[in-house]
Order: structure tokens, then sequence, then C-alpha cells
């Protein structure tokens, strides 16, 4: 098995090194594992591509190079430049230092990654792990993502695949506990944190100027029942099918209505 790795987090990133000892897990001792990993910290781009620059690629040790781009990047230049021609049987993009539950699925170049792997028709699967009170300050805030990684990924990759014009990837998500207080898996959907987003919060520097950053909103917000953050914070694993078709297919027919 060749296993294509990427994240968003950089090439030097602790999640990365467990997606490592995951994916070597899975693909076994005849198995290969590739890493492609930005250069530098990407978190929040989402699904974005270099369209307009070109990127640098520096080979690190074998089997192991850092981009100067997005985990999507990543994943186009693992399949069409370094893999160029040969197989890849699986993507994983992670694992994320933080949650990508909920409507964080929108920002998360996490999620793009494997979004990118599914649009090159390889099964893809996105993991972060869901930091709390009970495991951020652990020596290995991964634990939970190492403990119960490879067995997630297993149960995936045995599943039939689901036909259609955009392939399936999955986002997986570990609960913020340590490893023996997981309580299991469970398939959920995209949840929505109530009254939660992000927001701007100014500042001045030194010199007088003002500077906006980015603020997140309160990751401890229950989500309904069935939701992935909802089950996160109930102690486990969830398991989210996704597709990149954007079309609320809910809304067609009323809308077909009202167009006539």
């Amino acid at each position: 098995m060749r296993i294509l790795l990427t994240n968003d987090d950089g090439i030097n990133a602790p999640g990365l090194a467990a997606l490592e000892e995951i994916a070597a897990e899975i693909a076994g001792p005849g198995g290969e594992v590739w890493t492609v990993a930005p250069a530098f910290e990407q978190s929040g781009v989402g699904h974005c591509i270099s369209y307009t620059r070109p990127m640098m690629v520096s080979e690190l040790a074998p089997r192991r190079y850092a981009a100067e781009g997005s985990p999507a990047d990543c994943v186009l230049v693992g399949v069409h430049d370094i893999l160029r021609g040969q197989d890849i049987d699986l993507v994983l993009s992670g694992v994320n230092r933080g949650n990508n539950s909920a409507e964080n699925v929108l920002y998360s170049g996490t999620l793009g990654g494997a979004m990118e792997g599914a649009l090159q028709d390889i099964p893809s699967i996105a993991l972060s792990q869901y930091l709390g009170p009970e495991n951020i300050h652990e020596p290995d805030m991964f634990e939970a993502a190492r403990a119960h990684g490879a067995d997630t990924i297993r149960r995936l990759m045995d599943l039939p695949r689901s036909d259609g014009p955009y392939r399936l990837f999955w986002n997986v998500n570990f609960p913020p506990v340590p490893a023996a207080k997981v309580k299991g898996i469970r398939a959920t959907v995209q949840g929505r944190r109530p009254e939660t987003g992000f927001s701007v919060e100014p500042q001045l520097s030194p010199a007088g100027r003002r500077f906006l950053w980015i603020r997140g909103g309160d990751q401890r917000r229950a989500t309904a029942p069935g939701s992935d953050a909802q089950a996160n914070l109930e102690g486990y694993v969830s398991v989210t099918p996704m597709r990149a078709d954007l079309t609320a297919h809910d809304a067609l027919t009323d809308l077909e209505a009202a167009l006539g």
C-alpha cells in the first residue's frame, strides 16, 4: 500500500509525526508512506491552491518533502510530480492540532487536503484532534488519535465505494480526552455551534498602528444530537462522510417552483 500524507500545521508539526506513525501501521512492512506537507503553517486556508504563483518543493529526507503551498497544493504536488504515474491507495491529512468539527470544516486546510485527494479520485481521510482541559496539557495531546487512528482508518477503508460525480471523503475528529476514555466511534453529520463563529479583534502595535487578529469562538458549545462536535464532547470519535458538492439539494424543488 502506498499512502500520501499532508497536513495544515506544517512539516514540523507533532500531529504530522503522529499521523506518520498511524500511516506506517496501516501501510505495513511492505508499504510506502510519503509525506508532502506545507513548509509553513497553513491553518485556515481551506481548499485554496496557489493558482497565481509558483512554489518551491524541498526534499528533506527519503519520501519526505516540504512545499511552499497549501495542503491542497501538497496533494497536487504528491500526485502529479513526486509520485507521478504511481498508484496512490490513500491520502491522509492531519492529525490537526484542534478540532475540525462543525463550522470549522469550512475553514480547515486539513479538510482541504482530503478534499483535493478525493477530487483526484483517491480514498481520502482528514483527521483532527479535539483539544480540551483533559488533554491539552498532557505530554502527548495526540494520544487519542495515536491509539484509535489506525482502527478508525481500517474501518473506513473496508466500506464499499459510494459512486457519484464527487467522491466521498471522510472527516474524523478524535475527542478531547485521553485515549483510555474514548467511548467508541459514531457516524455523525456536520454540526453547527450556536451563536459561535469567527470574528476580528483589533490591537495596536508598539508604533501605534492598528491591526486586526482573526478570533475563533467557543469550541465547548454543544451542537445538535448526532452531530460531530456533540459526539466529540461526549467522548466519541466522530466520522462524517463528505463531498465537495456544495449544492443544497433540499432547496432545488422550491427553487424550481419559484422560477417557474
